[in-house]
């Protein structure tokens, strides 16, 4: 995300950006990276976006209480202080935290029933629930 942030962000010129990630990390899908160098990934687009007059959304990564393809891993814990560390980050430099995690999760950190097809993804009725906030969150950021 890093790499084509300027491609993808910088150039069209938005009012804001919501940057959702760290799920891929934490399954490990994009290779062995460290939650602090995931961390910094997202500082370094948050400053970027900042540099250029770009309004950021950090948004909390979705509950997972376990990734299908790979059974050894337990996220849940996982996502819970990554998520800690995003709403600390956003706080400090006036970013806005979107709470997806607590819309769509259950007592275990994993997804609630019917809101994903494998845990990890969500279904048309996840995607209802986060809609909603996003569209809020946009809104609040932008001052509409």
């Amino acid at each position: 995300m890093l790499v084509r942030f300027r491609e993808d962000v910088i150039a069209l010129h938005p009012q804001a950006v919501h940057i959702m990630a760290g799920t891929n990390d934490i399954a490990g899908n994009t290779g062995a990276a460290t939650l602090s160098f995931v961390q910094g990934n997202i500082e370094s687009m948050a400053e970027l976006a900042k540099l250029h007059g770009i309004k950021v959304i950090l948004a909390s990564i979705p509950p997972a209480a376990a990734f299908p393809w790979s059974p050894d891993k337990q996220p849940a814990p996982q996502i819970l202080a990554f998520n800690a560390w995003l709403r600390d980050y956003a706080a400090r430099n006036g970013f806005t935290y979107l709470d997806y995690h607590a819309a769509l999760a259950d007592a275990q950190g994993g997804m609630k029933p019917g809101l994903s097809s494998d845990g990890v993804h969500p279904t048309a009725e996840g995607y209802a629930i986060m809609r909603p906030l996003a569209l809020a969150a946009i809104a609040r950021t932008i001052g509409h």
